[in-house]
């Protein structure tokens, strides 16, 4: 199938061209008839699938169809939850649109408001933004939601796990009843169904991939090892397989700190992204990796979170996330554009019920090793007795002691 055959316009057409693309990714496939039909969509879609195309490319030509209003009220809000991926996503609607006369800024907060204002008064069609700073400049009557056309929602499951329900809610209820709904996820959980049927019209349902599915092209493997030992088998890991372009997953920012230190001092350069690091370093830090200054880029979840960085082929969980769809997020950054890549976890004794949890959303076995010199000692601690919810006696069962890695073969 062709762009063409999607039923976009010449102008859209032409800034697909120069982007240098050929044949739409099948989410797009699926989603930009529907939303040139006007149809409210909820899409399933992971990173590295081309769904901001998806939504961008229908939306900007929609848009674009007869003449704009002199005054440039806003027509189309898309929401993110990151400040990176409300920048990617205006990089991506400024592309698409440079063959059209539609105006887009983005806004998020971390930055001076006065640039973002001065623009937003001027007049846009298209509107990127976080939900703190759009409140904060709507409530300063800086521009005005009752014409928004078009309202999208990117990253909906991240949103949630952010703590944004509240703000989106509010959202909501400033835009018009009449308007068309697009709501991109990575996973289709129960409270991403329950915010969807709060916002979207009879919507078409469309998935790029199987519901929680991971890359084909992605090689999986986990290494068991003591926690304490993590940081020395990751820099053996990366000098031995002489990797230049690596992105680590931690829990925490303390983490993420601490760990960047300890590759540096091994001459590993490297930069910590998260959300305690101001805009200018986040920026600063990505673009050092994309170029190849930074040969590492240690991160949390929710800052790394809609960072676009094509080819990359390493992928490190130097501790598992405790939600399992968030093994799927991070690994999805790596195999992409049709390159294969390769994520690794390091698995300590205390984050073995975590492990087990993403082999059951995967509904496979992860093949598990250990390497030479990095042997795990630790064991689990035992479960506490639990009081049983039935009346009668019997407490709950206690856990052996034993190693656990020892006990499980490799596999």
């Amino acid at each position: 199938m062709s762009f063409e055959s999607l039923g976009l316009s010449d102008s859209i057409l032409d800034a697909i061209i120069k982007k240098g693309y050929t044949t739409p990714s099948p989410i797009q496939e699926k989603a930009i008839p529907q939303i040139l039909e006007r149809n409210d969509v909820l899409a399933s879609a992971q990173t590295g699938t081309g769904k901001t195309a998806g939504f961008t490319l229908p939306l900007l030509q929609i848009l674009n169809q007869g003449e704009q209003p002199k005054n440039r009220p806003v027509r189309a809000l898309i929401l993110t939850p990151t400040r990176e991926l409300a920048a990617q996503v205006y990089e991506n609607v400024k592309e698409y649109s440079q063959f059209t006369d539609l105006r887009s800024t983005v806004i998020f907060g971390g930055v001076n408001a006065n640039p973002q204002i001065k623009t937003l008064r001027r007049g846009v069609d298209v509107l990127v933004a976080t939900p703190g700073r759009l409140l904060d400049l709507y409530n300063q009557k800086v521009f005005t939601l009752s014409k928004i056309e078009i309202f999208v929602l990117d990253e909906a499951d991240r949103m949630l796990d952010m703590g944004f329900s509240r703000d989106i809610n509010k959202i909501i209820q400033l835009l018009p009843s009449r308007r068309q709904n697009l709501m991109f996820s990575a996973t289709f959980s129960k409270e991403i169904k329950r915010l969807a049927g709060g916002i979207l019209h009879n919507p078409i349902a469309v998935e790029a991939t199987p519901e929680n599915t991971t890359a084909e092209k992605v090689i999986q493997r986990a290494y068991k090892v003591d926690k304490g030992q993590k940081p020395a088998l990751t820099i053996k890991l990366i000098e031995e397989g002489d990797w230049n372009q690596v992105l680590i997953f931690t829990r925490t920012k303390h983490k993420a700190n601490r760990l960047s230190e300890q590759l540096v001092k091994k001459g590993i350069s490297s930069a910590a992204i998260h959300g305690n690091k101001s805009q200018g370093a986040r920026t600063k830090a990505l673009a050092g990796f994309k170029n190849g200054s930074i040969r590492v880029l240690v991160a949390t979840d929710i800052a790394a979170r809609g960072l676009d960085i094509p080819l990359l082929p390493h992928v490190i969980n130097f501790e598992l996330p405790n939600v399992p769809e968030d093994y799927v997020h991070r690994i999805g950054r790596t195999g992409r554009a049709g390159a294969n890549g390769e994520a690794i976890s390091l698995v300590s004794v205390d984050e073995l019920e975590y492990f087990e949890g993403i082999e059951k959303l995967l509904g496979q076995k992860l093949p598990t090793d250990i390497v030479e010199g990095f042997e795990p000692t630790e064991t689990a601690p035992p479960k506490t007795e639990k009081k049983p919810h039935s009346r009668g006696g019997g407490g709950g069962q206690k856990r052996s002691n034993k190693n656990p890695f020892r006990r499980r073969s490799n596999r």
